[in-house]
């Protein structure tokens, strides 16, 4: 119910006719004041997401420390008092990303750096003198939010072997400067490779030309778009995880597939909760340091498999040696899952590069 003040006509705005309570009982929408502040908009638009109205508190109650309680009362059709699942997933799995990339970030600044000193040679740095050296090795020393500190030759030197060796990329066991070159050699016959191996000689040659042999430019840039397919990844994941459960439980004629699938957006939503109190932790140790919140960080992550366990105990009653069983089959089926959508996804990110 909105905060507004109800109208005194009582006809509705939205399809005129009479309206006898706060609400029509024709399209449902409530009678109020069609005036509405700035925070009267923001509020509205919170409580649609989230349903603030003490069903969020409620269902993320439930959500913690009741595993599998939510999925039966829905499937059950116990579903207003809750929030939606669907609505609850899109509202955490934002949030968690958000928060994640805030946490995991490559320095664009530093990478822009990088590719310019890797187009200087070291001869030319050789010869700076002690002030155009020192100045030029701050704008290389210069990260996100810290002040830029000049460096000794001998610290450039190192931290420069270390990103740039000065090798291209070599996919194949010969060095192809160009993609005229190599297929000089296909048409020669002195290349002989399968389709997937052309595609992946010719990316490795863009490469080398787009980064001018940066290996360290291509590797931070190859990490930022990977990680920024995490979301995608997880999405993908969600519908194939209901499908193991289908997979499982086939003898189970009265769990549909949606079943297992508002199941599995139960479990993903608590994932995302969880992982949220792992960052904070983690961003606290970073500065304090204290065992006892990594323990604490360690226990929350083995939790994550234990409350798979009692929900799937909760959802599908069935007995816990069976549960165990399945359990671990699962356990095994995702991993095999996750490792070939990963596989996939570096596979996929290495030719957007």
């Amino acid at each position: 119910m909105s905060r507004l003040k109800e109208r005194k006509e009582r006809n509705c705005l939205n399809c005129r006719i009479a309206v006898k309570g706060r609400f029509c009982h024709r399209c449902g929408q409530e009678n109020i004041e069609p005036k509405e502040s700035v925070w009267d908009l923001i509020s509205h638009f919170f409580k649609d997401i989230t349903h603030f109205d003490g069903r969020f508190f409620s269902t993320l109650k439930y959500l913690m420390f009741r595993p599998g309680f939510l999925s039966l009362e829905y499937m059950n059709g116990r579903r207003a008092s809750y929030v939606n699942p669907i609505r609850m997933y899109i509202f955490t799995s934002a949030f968690f990303f958000l928060i994640f990339f805030s946490f995991f970030k490559i320095d664009k600044q530093r990478l822009v750096n990088e590719t310019t000193i890797n187009k200087k040679t070291l001869a030319q740095i050789d010869k700076m003198d002690s002030a155009t050296f020192s100045n030029f090795t701050k704008e290389f020393n210069k990260d996100d939010g810290k002040p830029a500190k000049p460096m000794t030759r001998a610290e450039f030197k190192k931290r420069y072997d270390s990103l740039f060796d000065g090798k291209v990329i070599n996919i194949s066991n010969r060095d192809y400067k160009t993609k005229a070159q190599f297929d000089s050699a296909l048409k020669s016959g002195k290349a002989k490779h399968t389709w997937l191996m052309r595609q992946l000689i010719y990316k490795g040659i863009e490469i080398n030309e787009k980064y001018k042999n940066n290996t360290g430019g291509v590797f931070n840039t190859y990490m930022n778009i990977l990680l920024h397919s995490l979301p995608q990844m997880f999405f993908i994941s969600l519908p194939i995880f209901a499908l193991l459960l289908k997979l499982l439980y086939w003898r189970r004629k009265e769990y549909y597939y949606v079943n297992h699938g508002i199941f599995s957006l139960h479990f993903y939503i608590f994932i995302f909760i969880a992982m949220l109190i792992m960052f904070g932790l983690g961003a606290i140790n970073a500065k304090l340091d204290w065992t006892l919140i990594r323990i604490v960080q360690t226990i929350l992550g083995f939790g994550l498999l234990f409350y798979l366990y009692k929900a799937m105990r909760k959802f599908y009653r069935q007995r816990r040696t069976k549960t165990i069983f399945k359990f671990l089959i699962l356990c095994f089926l995702l991993f095999i899952t996750i490792l070939l959508l990963f596989l996939t996804f570096m596979f996929y990110s290495l030719f957007k590069l």
